[in-house]
């Protein structure tokens, strides 16, 4: 009996490995952390092996759960634009560089100097930035020249992951279109584009669709995992794509804001969503005939990680003593500034930025601080900050595609404060799930499903989903937050000039 789907999420933090019956049942979900190195002021790298440590164990927690051939299929999520250059034996010749890595400038500066970018957009989907897969590539090919010599594949998280698994070295549409060198339109590596960037097309993995089976578990792994050898692995997605199957987005119509250390809004259309000025971006879908435009912004929840670990040590202290969330404590905390955070206006931009900035010079900033100001109100506007700069993406997106609500996702948005800031800054409708941390998992589920047969189509992601609260917009807050958007934009817009002139930290 094929009576479970087995889907991991491997995030920037950690795995999270959820299992699922084939009725849509959340059985039980563990998570496994494990540490980025953040240095050179906005270099980020992890360890591939800790990618599998985590994968181990939280496998096997839930293997004692449950008869193991009972499984119908492993699917993998996985960040984005990372690159981990592996030998011919898969095994990984450095740290893997991960999506909000930004050192390769140069590299996006050399494609721009071979080719217009508006054409380069058009035939990626995205513009040339450091944040994606090739330029990183370019950067190990020009500053260690040794490991790009051994490298057999760049692979994203997930695909290695799956290699470990299988022992096949593959990828797909979704996580091909974060490279920066697949043509979107085509489904295929471009070859004008390897051209342009150098790089040696046999170095990058062959692509499959998100549904297909890469291949089956082998002796090694299973033993490794706690399960039994020949369960399918399906391919999966980049967890962009796979959080739009998770909230039900297979289909246009449906539109998600996802809240977690970093965050994104993305919605489903039968074409690109292109921006003139090139803010969004546009990801192949894991379903079939469809494309997922997207824009994701670096610091969102880790904005707020950051003020609780540095600024809120009551809070932390209280939390200590009495075991309640930290996270909760900031909340009431909040609810005591008004809309507008008196006033304060918080740039978000602690790791440099991608969508819609697309700096990765830009620096985090508060602006407007007095002696009347308190810190509930600093903490709102850190909130508001980043809520303001994801309404810019939403606009985007709202130039071609009527959006009236908008589905919330992540961490992030347990709390009712942080719905209601959303719900006022967008004026649309913000819908509540009744699964927010696994629904990106629960997207590699559907995926899996799919692709070992035990779901006929995507049209079964409506079995696994549910809107628990529905948070309607206070008209009488637009116009604030239409003038704090405003002085917002003209905040960056006056301190970029200066962003390049703050010292770098080793």
């Amino acid at each position: 009996m094929n009576n479970y789907l087995l889907a991991h999420d491997l995030g920037t933090s950690g795995d999270k490995a959820t299992l699922f019956t084939t009725e849509g049942r959340l059985v039980q979900s563990v998570t496994a952390p494990y540490d980025t190195r953040y240095f050179n002021t906005n270099w980020s790298e992890q360890d591939p092996e800790d990618w599998w440590k985590a994968v181990c164990a939280t496998t096997q927690s839930l293997a004692s759960r449950i008869n193991p051939r009972e499984i119908a299929a492993i699917c993998f999520s996985g960040q984005m634009s990372a690159c981990v250059c592996v030998d011919r034996d898969g095994r990984p010749l450095r740290p893997a560089i991960i999506y909000c890595d930004q050192r390769a400038v140069a590299e996006s500066n050399s494609i721009l100097r071979q080719i217009d970018p508006l054409e380069f957009y058009r035939i990626t989907g995205h513009r040339a930035s450091a944040t994606y897969s090739v330029e990183k590539l370019m950067w190990v090919k020009t500053h260690e020249p040794d490991v790009y010599a051994k490298t057999r594949a760049m692979l994203h998280a997930k695909d290695y992951v799956n290699f470990r698994l299988t022992g096949v070295m593959a990828s797909e549409y979704s996580d091909g279109s974060g490279t920066n060198v697949m043509d979107l339109n085509a489904r295929q590596w471009s070859q004008r584009l390897l051209a342009i960037t150098g790089i040696d097309g046999e170095k990058l993995p062959t692509l499959k669709a998100s549904t297909e089976v890469v291949g089956t578990l082998t002796a090694d792994a299973a033993r490794s995992l706690g399960l039994v050898a020949g369960i399918p692995v399906v391919a999966g997605g980049g967890d962009g794509v796979c959080a739009g199957v998770g909230v039900g987005s297979v289909r246009p119509g449906v539109t998600y804001n996802y809240l977690g250390s970093s965050s994104w809004i993305a919605t489903t259309t039968e074409k690109p969503i292109y921006d003139d000025a090139m803010r969004t971006f546009v990801f192949a879908h894991a379903v079939p005939g469809y494309v997922h435009p997207c824009g994701a912004m670096q610091t969102a929840g880790s904005s707020y990680a950051w003020f609780k670990n540095e600024i809120c040590t009551k809070e932390k202290e209280s939390s200590q003593k009495t075991g309640q969330n930290p996270y909760e404590l900031i909340n009431a905390e909040i609810e005591k500034s008004p809309p507008g955070a008196n006033g304060l206006i918080f740039l978000p931009y602690l790791l440099g930025e991608r969508a819609p900035r697309w700096n990765p010079d830009a620096k985090g900033t508060l602006l407007g601080l007095t002696l009347q100001h308190t810190r509930s109100d600093v903490l709102r506007a850190v909130m508001e900050g980043v809520t303001l700069n994801l309404s810019i993406i939403l606009d985007i997106f709202r130039t071609q595609e009527p959006i009236r609500e908008v589905t919330v996702i992540g961490g992030g948005v347990k709390g009712e404060v942080w719905r209601r800031i959303l719900a006022d800054v967008y004026q649309a409708d913000v819908l509540r799930p009744n699964y927010l941390e696994e629904a990106t998992s629960m997207g590699a589920a559907i995926i899996g499903g799919v692709g070992c047969g035990v779901f006929k189509s995507f049209d079964v992601a409506e079995r696994f989903i549910q809107v628990v609260d529905r948070t309607r917009p206070n008209p009488a807050h637009a116009a604030l937050y239409a003038e704090a958007r405003k002085l917002f934009d003209e905040s960056y817009a006056a301190l970029e000039p200066l962003f390049p002139r703050f010292a770098k930290r080793e």
